[in-house]
């Protein structure tokens, strides 16, 4: 077998992928968001949140389309059977917000907060996210797909059934994950900073392995000469 899995039980179990199949959607009238707002059947194009607040809103079927996140405020916001597509933003907070089939695509972000977020059935592809905080986040069936990730911060996070397929990982923190069946095998890059030990659960390749050889020898104190 190529891969290495940290537990020796084998490869992951297959990631349920995010299935989003949109209505015929009215667009939105350009109003401000409102705090636990409620948008159904929505489509948003093109419209600038930068600083808005719809903490605790519900966002059911909805597109987000080229849109401005700069500190827009989602915090506790449930986001379901919907699509965010080329959105761009700095201190998007999404904290404590929970995703269901969700597609995020061609995304440019910066130090988004997820962290206690719950992303269920969550497809991430293209674009590139630096510094996303998914402290103590809950990740289940979630895939990241042609992207790429600087600095992630998944310290104390549940993640399962969790891939990461033609990605670039940069400088990620695995510390006190807790992990189940997720796949690092297809990342393109891989560059863990901090929680190599925590990789208990993970699936990697031979050469991902050899590739972080000193990062786990110096984690059990072996020193290579």
């Amino acid at each position: 077998m190529s891969a290495v899995a940290a537990r020796g039980k084998g490869t992951a179990r297959a990631v349920r992928r995010a299935e989003v199949r949109l209505p015929e959607l009215a667009p939105h009238d350009g109003a401000e968001l409102e705090t636990e707002g409620d948008y159904d059947g929505l489509e948003f194009t093109e419209a600038d949140w930068a600083g808005q607040s719809a903490r605790g809103a519900r966002f059911m079927d909805c597109a987000v389309r080229r849109c401005a996140l700069d500190e827009t405020v989602l915090s506790r916001a449930r986001i379901i059977d919907s699509v965010l597509s080329e959105v761009r933003g700095v201190g998007t907070d999404l904290s404590q917000a929970s995703l269901r089939d969700v597609e995020v695509t061609d995304a440019r972000l910066g130090g988004i907060q997820l962290h206690g977020a719950v992303l269920e059935r969550v497809l991430v592809r293209g674009g590139k996210i630096d510094f996303p905080n998914l402290r103590k986040a809950k990740l289940r069936d979630v895939v990241f797909e042609g992207c790429v990730l600087v600095e992630a911060d998944f310290s104390g996070a549940e993640m399962e059934r969790v891939t990461f397929d033609d990605c670039t990982i940069a400088r990620a923190d695995f510390s006190g994950v807790r992990m189940k069946d997720v796949d690092l095998r297809g990342a393109a890059a891989l560059d863990i900073a901090r929680g190599i030990e925590q990789l208990s659960g993970a699936v990697i390749s031979t050469v991902q392995l050899m590739d972080l050889a000193p990062a786990f020898a110096a984690q059990v104190g072996v020193r290579v000469e």
